[in-house]
């Protein structure tokens, strides 16, 4: 094979989506959850990560925008890679960072212009409204959260 340039060889490698998340709880340890406006299912909070920004960078803009909350990123609980599927062509990596116990949910202001609703939720009830592509992050953060170890998940 001959010699690439740098910009020639990066061009043929395969890429991947990113996305970054918190988990958030409140204190009777209940999930917080949302529903986006453009979606039919529930999501943990978060979004896709922008050209130049880090992971737990993203995760927290996310939070700021969508929830009005300042939150910081604590361990990295989930990292997990989904293949491409329906409309989506290349992989997903998605960060799933603790974002620890909101103190005050009084405090969040949802943005309407992509979220209907945020909700705390008893984990076995918040399971049961992600899709089935990402439903096992939440029992993995949980179980990370507990263990303090991070958690590979795969489809």
């Amino acid at each position: 094979m001959p010699y690439l340039d740098p910009a020639e060889w990066y061009a043929t490698l395969p890429s991947v989506f990113a996305s970054a998340c918190l988990l958030l709880t409140d204190a009777d340890d209940r999930v917080l959850l949302v529903k986006p406006n453009y979606r039919p299912y529930w999501s943990i909070p978060g979004g896709i990560v922008e050209a130049g920004e880090t992971p737990h960078d993203c995760a927290v803009r996310e939070i700021s925008e969508e929830l009005g909350l300042f939150a910081g990123t604590g361990d990295l609980l989930v990292l997990h890679w989904s293949p491409p599927m329906e409309e989506r062509p290349r992989p997903m990596v998605n960060f799933l960072f603790d974002g620890g116990t909101v103190a005050d949910p009084a405090r969040i202001r949802l943005q309407t212009e992509e979220l209907d609703e945020a909700a705390f939720l008893p984990w076995d009830e918040a399971v049961t409204l992600l899709p089935s592509h990402t439903a096992a992050r939440l029992p993995a953060a949980r179980r990370a959260r507990r263990d303090r170890h991070t958690v590979y998940l795969s489809a």
